[in-house]
């Protein structure tokens, strides 16, 4: 027979042990919750109820010189949602009649007004049914925003970013270059990605049990900082008449490309630098010709043909080895003790030219008969002072030719005598243009450039170019060399081309040959006209450069396309046309 505890004191003390036991096991725990384990505890309840939100720090703008945006960034928002909260809800899903809606209409009405898959957001939820993040839709605008924000689905979230377009389109588009996943991959916005990047920033707010945002919970833990404007000396609207232009010239005489260059003579800014084809930033995928992600006019190289006799002719002057009125005996060819040969474009007898004939006709024999009155190293030099060999120092543009020419010239007896009318040396077309702006400038070339700088967002300025000008020829020089351009418009390779009514202009053509690697040079050629105006004190200088073109295959195709594009700067910055005709030397003797 069980005994049974009958005495009161003896339970009670049986009670107050057992209470004694179990209040120090919940001390126990409340100290290892508390105190061991309060940190680690801390920041678990953190990690779901704090949530981070990145801050984007917008990049920043790329701007012609009147401030018109060629790239701006935008914000784009991305729809997220936390899968663990999607249910049927009670609302009006955008309308007046509230209700009871479903997940599938709210993921149709979700997709109708974003532009969505309500399939693949479907998808998106399901994958991880336990998460509290996935994405639903991404990249939309404001108007798609608004649209889905109205709908008032109460599990819908937004993450905000910024997205970069280019209001002009494919108007300066190999200029500015475009954005990948991975970041600048061309053009300005690679070269100047530092200065136009911007700063991330983070903030954090607190969220409750059902998903929802606690009002007054953010916190801003980093600030964003936005990345700096991209000041260019483009003008869009010169830029864009420039790419019609040529593109409906190089349509018309079916050639591979073309390129045409502006530039203000006194400041040496790139006021157009235009290449067909081109590429749209705002649609890459369009493009199918790669060599159109960046501007041909900066980074490919061709030899320049008779635009480099204007170059050599100011050099004879300068060193005053020659004049305007220098006679000279020019026959069609000319042979050398080497076995060498040069021969003029066309057949013609034996001429007595002065040096502007041979100018205004672009006799290859004339100017290697006076130009080797120059050394083969002043030649070399003067080549260098107006710009060639070298990339130009005051653009910073991706793919830009090394051109590590030594300080002596490395040219066969041949290529010798080549280089003076613009065979056997590269040049782009910026550095024809080069050589065209330092003649116009009475002699001082100002490094040609298409970035005034950078604004920061505090308000300086960074990575302004240098741009100071030196001396390559005599002021005199130069203004002889421009007087003997002028022939070549009114009685010489141009004079087919229709003047431009009331002003004097001074151009010269190039016809190159294009080599074809160990075969030499074959049947294709590159035209050029580089010219300014008014030639009596230039303002302008303009280039047009078609590669190998197939209806024409002469400069005077190139003519039409120069002539329309000078026109279009002189009228749009309105110059004064010039107040006389033309004074001219005499070509024949």
């Amino acid at each position: 027979m069980t005994k049974t505890i009958r005495n009161p004191r003896l339970r009670y003390s049986v009670v107050i042990i057992a209470v004694i036991a179990l209040v120090a096991v919940f001390v126990i725990r409340l100290v290892d919750i508390q105190v061991v384990q309060a940190a680690s505890l801390n920041e678990a309840s953190k990690a779901k109820r704090s949530i981070p939100v990145t801050i984007y720090g917008n990049r920043g703008a790329i701007v012609d010189r009147n401030g018109t945006e060629l790239a701006e960034s935008v914000n784009r928002y991305n729809i997220v949602t936390s899968p663990r909260l999607v249910a049927a809800f009670d609302g009006k899903l955008g309308g007046e009649r509230t209700k009871k809606v479903s997940v599938d209409d709210a993921l149709q009405a979700l997709a109708k007004a974003s532009g969505g898959d309500a399939q693949a957001m479907r998808k998106a939820i399901q994958a991880d049914p336990k998460s509290d993040f996935a994405y639903l839709v991404k990249g939309l605008d404001v108007k798609h925003y608004e649209a889905v924000v109205a709908l008032g689905i109460p599990w819908v979230y937004k993450e905000q970013q910024s997205a970069r377009v280019y209001p002009m389109g494919a108007t300066g588009g190999a200029l500015t270059g475009f954005m990948g996943t991975d970041g600048a991959q061309a053009g300005l916005e690679y070269s100047y990605n530092q200065c136009l990047a911007g700063k991330n920033g983070s903030e954090t707010y607190e969220r409750g049990e059902d998903g929802v945002q606690l009002p007054g919970s953010t916190r801003t833990t980093e600030q964003a900082k936005d990345g700096g404007t991209l000041e260019t000396t483009i003008d869009s609207d010169l830029q864009y008449m420039a790419q019609q232009t040529i593109a409906s010239a190089a349509q018309s005489l079916q050639a591979e490309s073309a390129t045409a260059t502006v530039v203000d003579v006194k400041t040496g800014e790139l006021l157009a630098v235009a290449d067909w084809p081109t590429v749209d930033p705002n649609d890459v995928d369009a493009t199918t010709d790669k060599g159109a992600y960046g501007s041909r006019a900066l980074t490919s190289t061709y030899e320049p043909g008779s635009t480099i006799k204007a170059a050599i002719a100011a050099a004879l002057i300068d060193q005053g080895k020659s004049s305007p009125t220098d006679r000279a005996v020019v026959p069609y060819s000319r042979t050398f003790p080497w076995g060498g040969k040069i021969q003029d474009s066309e057949f013609h007898p034996t001429e007595n030219l002065t040096l502007t004939g041979i100018l205004q006709n672009s006799s290859n024999v004339g100017i290697t008969e006076l130009g080797e009155r120059l050394s083969q190293q002043q030649r070399y030099d003067y080549m260098k002072k107006f710009g060639l060999f070298e990339p130009e120092s005051a653009i910073q543009y991706p793919g830009q030719p090394a051109m590590q020419y030594g300080a002596s010239p490395d040219w066969s007896s041949q290529t010798n005598i080549n280089s003076m009318f613009g065979q056997g040396i590269s040049t782009t077309a910026i550095q024809v243009a080069s050589v065209f702006q330092t003649l116009a400038n009475q002699g001082v070339r100002i490094p040609l450039h298409m970035v005034k700088g950078c604004k920061t967002a505090d308000g300086g300025t960074i990575d302004a170019p240098d741009v100071q000008g030196t001396r390559v020829v005599s002021a005199a020089a130069a203004d002889q060399t421009v007087k003997m351009l002028q022939s070549v418009v009114t009685g010489g390779t141009l004079v087919g081309m229709k003047p431009i009514s009331g002003y004097n202009i001074a151009a010269k053509t190039g016809t190159a040959e294009v080599a074809e690697g160990s075969k030499g040079y074959g049947g294709q050629r590159i035209t050029s006209v580089a010219g300014m105006a008014p030639a009596e004190d230039p303002q302008y200088v303009v280039t047009v450069t078609f590669t190998k073109p197939q209806t024409n295959k002469w400069s005077s195709g190139a003519a039409p396309a120069f002539r329309t594009l000078m026109s279009q700067v002189l009228e749009k910055y309105r110059v004064a046309p010039s107040t006389a005709e033309a004074q001219l030397y005499p070509s024949t003797w």
